[in-house]
């Protein structure tokens, strides 16, 4: 990295870029950077003040709801046009509930109960929720197919492995959540569900004929932009039928051939994460940045910036340094911009005219969860199955990046609020090792995730239930084969998920 200079106050500023200040502002404008702290800092502020088109905000940054309406606001001070984005799927990935879980079932729960009116008023409320922060964009929902039960990134993020059921409530989702205002974004184009590598880590290969994806993955896109989605965010995935030498993020023949062009696609492409280890190992950011909007991406995201916001205007010169070179139009870039401060101008426009109360939601997350969960008692013993505090085992195997690591199981939080004297203990995949199990006259309560993909929680499982074979097992993953005297799958991880799992058991509602 370079050495910024120091201004008269001490504080570092960016470098002054070679070209006209036009140029650097539309520059600016495709850019969404994050960045660390409750309150914007200096380098944001002034990037804002500079034409900085969009942020996008984690859970490091929001500490509760009326904080984060002043984040917002603050934002919005120094750039009225900012599109604030955020990754608020509901269920395993919510940033605005990240230290409670959240209020909503995720997407495979939704799917499991397939009640389309259901998951436009859950979206709707997730609507309502952003709206009230003023945010203007939602990086969800995700469409994509979960065609392979071993996909570590996806799984009970997708409404389920059946094209035609992902269509139904993918549109019903962008529906609920666009009537408050707040954009939706279908991700992640041209679709993650049939990889078993994750993105964050590595570049995913989706190896399928053309025909394939148009038959199974492309269908939930299509139907998403028939629906008015806003915005797409395209995956970090190497399709080889359709381009053996880019992965999607990077490849015109996907991004304008196949989107714009065959689906017609209108609105605003964005990037997932470009540090994310996928594309991040194949160029440097500014190198990924320049390819990316020369292949059709309007917005970059950049999900971690530097402390003094270098690496953001790092990007910025090297978008300018392309267009002097040659390398990308200046025109493309002016479109991708104009994208941008389109769906700014879409927030604003449908903001003012839609509704800001919350409806009549009631318990309509809880309806949601209990709707589909699945109960299997194997030895007939009658319901509740639990009266008096459990030991509550949590067999954890490390949840994806995509979640944010604050967010809880909440199993525990749920039968100790429930039956005060629950005693929890946790199972890490570094230590694989159960504690003691010996009947002592209280409950046992299994927790796994996505137990049939990994091998050593599906081998302790099974030997906590032959010491136990009274032990409850939730399943808060994709579940595989019932096991226990009891055996609950929840189909996510959110709260009201949780909680919806106890209460059956300690009092069969």
């Amino acid at each position: 990295m370079c050495n910024l200079p120091e201004d008269v106050s001490g504080e570092k500023v960016p470098p002054m870029s070679h070209s006209s200040p036009h140029l650097s502002r539309l520059a600016m404008t495709v850019l969404q950077p994050g960045f660390d702290g409750i309150t914007p800092p200096d380098w944001l502020r002034r990037a804002l003040a500079e034409g900085l088109g969009g942020t996008v905000l984690f859970a490091r940054n929001l500490a509760g709801r009326a904080q984060t309406a002043e984040l917002v606001a603050g934002l919005r001070r120094e750039n009225p046009a900012v599109v604030v984005a955020v990754d608020e799927e509901g269920g395993a990935v919510t940033r605005l509930e990240a230290s409670t879980g959240s209020s909503w079932p995720g997407n495979r729960a939704l799917g499991v109960a397939d009640d389309i009116g259901r998951t436009e008023r859950v979206a709707r409320e997730i609507g309502l929720l952003l709206a009230a922060a003023d945010i203007t964009l939602d990086y969800a929902p995700v469409v994509d197919v979960n065609a392979n039960p071993a996909n570590p990134v996806i799984g009970i993020r997708s409404f389920g492995p059946d094209p035609e059921l992902v269509s139904r409530h993918g549109t019903a989702w962008i529906t609920g959540l666009q009537s408050t205002g707040v954009a939706a974004c279908a991700k992640h184009f041209p679709g993650h569900g049939d990889t078993v590598t994750d993105s964050h880590h590595a570049l995913p290969t989706v190896h399928a004929s053309p025909e394939l994806l148009r038959e199974r993955d492309l269908p939930p896109f299509r139907a998403a932009v028939r629906a008015g989605v806003q915005a797409v965010m395209c995956g970090h995935l190497l399709v080889p039928s359709l381009d053996p030498d880019n992965p999607a993020t990077l490849s015109r023949r996907i991004l304008t051939g196949l989107l714009r062009e065959e689906l017609g696609f209108g609105g605003l492409l964005v990037t997932d994460a470009i540090e994310m280890r996928a594309v991040a190992a194949l160029h440097p950011p500014g190198e990924i940045a320049v390819r990316a909007l020369a292949a059709g991406v309007d917005a970059i995201c950049v999900g971690a910036s530097s402390p003094d916001g270098e690496s953001v205007y790092a990007l910025r010169d090297a978008i300018v340094t392309a267009v002097h070179d040659g390398r990308l139009p200046e025109e493309r870039l002016a479109e991708a911009a104009a994208r941008v401060l389109a769906l700014a101008g879409w927030h604003a426009e449908n903001t003012a005219r839609a509704p800001r109360d919350a409806g009549e939601a009631g318990d309509l997350g809880l309806q949601a969860a209990r709707a589909a969960m699945r109960v299997v008692v194997s030895d007939g013993r009658p319901s509740p199955a639990l009266s008096r505090p459990p030991l509550v085992v949590d067999i954890a195997p490390r949840l994806n990046p995509a979640v944010d690591p604050s967010v809880p199981t909440g199993i525990l939080g749920a039968l100790t609020e429930l039956l005060p004297g629950t005693v929890g203990h946790t199972v890490t995949a570094e230590t694989a090792e159960l504690p003691d199990l010996s009947d002592d006259g209280r409950p046992l309560v299994l927790v796994v995730h996505d137990a049939p993909r990994h091998a050593w929680v599906r081998d302790l499982l099974a030997r906590a239930v032959r010491l136990r074979p009274d032990a409850i097992v939730i399943e808060t993953g994709l579940p595989g084969e019932s096991i226990g005297a009891v055996y609950i799958a929840t189909y996510g991880i959110s709260r009201v998920s949780a909680r919806a799992a106890a209460l059956w058991l300690t009092s069969g509602q």
